[in-house]
Order: structure tokens, then C-alpha cells, then sequence
């Protein structure tokens, strides 16, 4: 893919130029992002400036981790003038993503961010504009894109084995005990944990989405105000039939993080368990009120230079070093986002919704 950024000297006669980082928002999920940095120090990655709206978090979060000479604030403003970073991450909550992104745009940032985008399409697009303006990398952390499991999935979908694809199946069911603003939330499943599944149902098919009619629901006794169950069936292009069975109060026999999956082609079909287990199986015969079948030989796991949320960190850390574009680019992420609130929207309305970005 060419890049639509402008070179930038993080490279300099062979030498790698460190990178300084300020990470807004000093959660439990901002440890994680912390801790993949510190475990790759090839990538030449300083942390500079902690930020919460609770100073205590970012005082604690520094402390944990044994960041030194890193400054905390609660003000990003102030952070950023003082410590001229090279790149912001966004861990905030979802509300936050508009603001820190801009904020950090205006500055001359590069931005990687939590998913979701953003808590509008509106909101979404002025973020993405804002990047073209400035000239920036502003990416979405998508990691199952990383997740060398799915991307052998997506190979065996692709290899030709079980015929073009037809329609596309998942079943996400979990039951996580949160504490914090997903507890009260409008839509918790759909728009905080969906994202995820519909961005890797795209990514799988590297097709976009048409339309869908979704159906939602708050099963008794759930932790969640709102809807914690939803159903939905996507039209993708190609004439590609997606659906989507979720919950987050499935008590027992739970899923994978990463959902049970099913292909079927005009060929064959493929599953995945979400985790290490696999099965093919095409057309070896036909005639017979059944068809026989073969298995299929799975394509080898493919080795990546780092993965899950490492692997989102590391691509988006290159893109800017080369002026190149990230794979999980916020221009390319908000096909992602139209579905959930096309989603939202059906299972608001009752109706099938088209889906537009």
C-alpha cells in the first residue's frame, strides 16, 4: 500500500532515532500496552508523560511500572508542551477518544488508540480528517489482526480449498464481571466488545459491509443496564452473508475472547475454535444424498514479528518510522465502527439499516 504520509527521519544513516511516547489514560488496559513496549526495547520507545483525570492514577501507574523521569499530569495540554512526544497513545474510555486525538494531533502527534474510534460516526470522520491534515498516523488497536490463529483461518478461507465463501458464522458468548462505566452503559456488548468480532469478520472476508437488521437484549439477572445480548446478520459485499450470536452473561461453557467461527464455501466449509483447533473439510464426491468429503490440509501458522496487541503497537511503530500506513488506520477502522452503530441503530429500530461511513 503506498502511504499517504510524508517521510519522516526516525531513521537516520542506519541509526534508529528513539521514539517518545505520552499515554493518556492509566487503566487496566494501559498496562497491557505498557508492558509490550517494555518487553521490546528494540523498538527504541520512551515513555515520557503519563495522563489521567486522577492524578493518583498516573502517579500509581508510573510507580508500578518503574517508569523513570516520566511526567504525570492530568493535564494533556501541559504534557505535551513539555515533553514534545513523537506519539500518543489513547487508552482512554470511548468518550475521551475524540478530544485526546485532536489534542494530540494539534501538537504534531502521531496517535494510536483504543477501539472503539469513536462514540459517533460524526465524531469519527473529523478524527480521520484531522490526521490527513496534519499529516499523521492516527490507528485504531485492532489486535485480533495480529493474532496469528485468525490470520490461519483467513488463509484457508482464501486458499481456494473449500470454494469462494458464501457465508461467515461467529458465536462470541463470555461472561466478564466488569467494574466501571461499561456496567451503565448504552449497548455494552455491541459497541464496546462487537467492534472487535465485525472488524475481524471484515478482515477475514476483506470484505465491506451492506446492510444488517440486529436484534438486542438484556438477559435477567445480567450485571449490565443495558443490552449484554445481541443477534445480528450482515450483508457483506459479494453477496457474503455474515451473522453474529453474542453475549456477555453467558455463565459457562464461554468462548474464546476471540469466538467460535464457521466458513462455508461453495466447496467446503472451515472452522475454528477461537484458539488452537481447526477443521476443514471439502467436496471428494458427489451423487450420493450426502456429498463425500475430504480433509482439508491446513496452511502453517504464520510466524509474525510480534502479535496480538504487540503485533498492533509494532505495525503502527513501523508505519511512522517509514512514513508508511498502519494496517489498523483509522480511515480503514471506521467500516468497523458503521457496523456496530448500524447495529445499534437496527436493534433500536427494529429494521434492517444500511450500513454507511
Amino acid at each position: 500500500m503506498l502511504s499517504v504520509f510524508p517521510q519522516f527521519s526516525f531513521i537516520r544513516k542506519g541509526i534508529i532515532v528513539e521514539l517518545k511516547v505520552v499515554l493518556v489514560g492509566c487503566g487496566s488496559i494501559a498496562g497491557l500496552w505498557l508492558e509490550v513496549v517494555q518487553k521490546h526495547p528494540e523498538w527504541a520507545v520512551r515513555y515520557v508523560g503519563f495522563v489521567d483525570a486522577r492524578i493518583e492514577a498516573a502517579e500509581n501507574f508510573a510507580a508500578r511500572y518503574a517508569v523513570p523521569d516520566v511526567l504525570v499530569s492530568t493535564d494533556l495540554e501541559v504534557v505535551l508542551r513539555q515533553t514534545q512526544p513523537d506519539i500518543v497513545f489513547d487508552c482512554t474510555p470511548p468518550d475521551y477518544h475524540h478530544a485526546t486525538t485532536l489534542t494530540a494531533l494539534a501538537h504534531g502527534c502521531h496517535v494510536l488508540g483504543e477501539k472503539p474510534l469513536a462514540t459517533s460516526l460524526e465524531l469519527a470522520r473529523d478524527m480521520i480528517a484531522a490526521a490527513e491534515k496534519a499529516g499523521r498516523c492516527y490507528g485504531v488497536m485492532q489486535n485480533r489482526r495480529f493474532d496469528p490463529n485468525l490470520l490461519r483461518l483467513k488463509r484457508l478461507i482464501h486458499s481456494g480449498e473449500i470454494g469462494a465463501i458464501t457465508t461467515l458464522h461467529c458465536d462470541f458468548f463470555n461472561a466478564p464481571h466488569f467494574i466501571g462505566f461499561r456496567e451503565t452503559m448504552p449497548h455494552p456488548l455491541l459497541f464496546d466488545m462487537a467492534i472487535h468480532t465485525f472488524d475481524a469478520a471484515r478482515y477475514l472476508l476483506n470484505a465491506d459491509p451492506v446492510a444488517v437488521y440486529c436484534h438486542e437484549w438484556n438477559p435477567s439477572g445480567t450485571q449490565f443496564a443495558h443490552g449484554a445480548s445481541a443477534v445480528a446478520v450482515f450483508e457483506m459485499t459479494g453477496g457474503i452473508v455474515y451473522t453474529y450470536r453474542g453475549s456477555w452473561a453467558a455463565e459457562g461453557v464461554m468462548t474464546t475472547w476471540e469466538a467460535e467461527w464457521r466458513a462455508l464455501g461453495e466447496n467446503g466449509s472451515a472452522t475454528w475454535d477461537g484458539a488452537a483447533h481447526y477443521r476443514a473439510q471439502k467436496i471428494s464426491a458427489t451423487g450420493g444424498f450426502f456429498n463425500e468429503f475430504a480433509e482439508v490440509e491446513l496452511p502453517p501458522l504464520e510466524t509474525l514479528p510480534a502479535a496480538h496487541h504487540a503485533g498492533g503497537i509494532e505495525d503502527f511503530i513501523r508505519a511512522v518510522r517509514t512514513g508508511g500506513t498502519p494496517l489498523n488506520t483509522g480511515s480503514e477502522n471506521i467500516k468497523s465502527l458503521a457496523m456496530v452503530f448500524a447495529a445499534i441503530e437496527s436493534a433500536e429500530t427494529g429494521q434492517r439499516v444500511a450500513v454507511r461511513w
